[in-house]
């Protein structure tokens, strides 16, 4: 990411719509990245308004007016634009039609969070328009399914993090398509996936380039699953926060992970002080979270 985001960024909050009223703002020609949090009272206009091409980084979150058409917007705007991070519960799969392949080759961190009603359909305007992404989240998009995380797998190759947490319709068959086809994924995120399973978590430890992994209240896991993720010698960071199913045997057998930099292990019914004075003997590199 460009250095010169530290020196040349501001971050327009709450108070953004004050700023708006004064032309000269608007005009800043050093404005490379911009945030806009729970600006309920901007509306898409305004936000037309604020979009200097320059803009590298943009974030909206909680605003109630943002809709397709600010995404439309931004599409049209920014053809600098390399990370766009975006929560707004009204925004819809004709949003990420706005996208085209003209965008492919600068925008490459593309962050939904929460957009309820992206579907599978949103996921192909994503995987035609913007190929070269190397960071997706789709967290909380609770009606993606398989067949969307199978889109996914065959055509953003390039990816190397991937966040599917809160999605609720993910099952081990998602993990199948992401392993066979993501072989540059570093970073998986899956917390509250429900349906994953042992199986799910076979499929995961075959990947060699997976160096973080999270799996905060995945339900379905046991002792069974940890045997698998035992053999990925490069994962750095684990979390299995809130897993009930996990014992202290199970999680006890994690110090063959010689290279683990980081466990998360809270709200873990099977995790007692005994083991974490265990971990922390045998890992003596790895900040064990209780």
């Amino acid at each position: 990411m460009p250095s010169i985001w530290s020196t040349h960024s501001h971050w327009l909050r709450s108070t953004f719509i004050h700023l708006v009223c004064g032309a000269p703002v608007l005009r800043i020609g050093a404005l490379y990245e911009l945030e806009l949090a729970g600006c309920n009272e901007i509306t898409e206009a305004g936000l037309w308004a604020c979009l200097n091409p320059r803009i590298v980084s943009l974030t909206l979150t909680d605003c109630i007016n943002v809709a397709d058409e600010a995404v439309g917007a931004v599409a049209q705007l920014l053809p600098a634009l390399y990370e766009f991070s975006l929560q707004a519960y009204h925004v819809t799969d004709a949003a990420l039609g706005y996208f085209s392949p003209k965008q492919s080759h600068t925008l490459n961190v593309l962050r939904l969070h929460s957009c309820w009603e992206i579907t599978n359909h949103g996921v192909v305007n994503i995987v035609h328009a913007l190929p070269n992404l190397t960071v997706l989240s789709l967290s909380g998009c609770s009606k993606i399914t398989d067949d969307g995380v199978e889109l996914i797998a065959e055509n953003l190759q390039k990816l190397r993090s991937l966040d599917l947490s809160w999605c609720p319709r993910i099952t081990d068959a998602a993990l199948e398509y992401i392993a066979c086809d993501l072989n540059q994924l570093e970073e998986l995120v899956l917390d509250r996936c429900v349906h994953i399973t042992d199986i799910g978590i076979g499929y995961i430890s075959t990947m060699l380039s997976l160096q973080s992994l999270y799996l905060r209240w995945c339900s379905q896991i046991r002792d069974f699953g940890l045997q698998h993720l035992c053999g990925m010698r490069n994962l750095q960071i684990l979390s299995l926060a809130g897993c009930p199913l996990l014992t202290s045997s199970g999680l006890s057998s994690l110090i063959q992970l010689r290279h683990m930099r980081e466990l998360e292990l809270t709200n873990c019914p099977g995790a007692s002080k005994e083991l974490f004075d265990y971990l922390r003997e045998h890992l003596p590199r790895c900040l064990v979270i209780e």
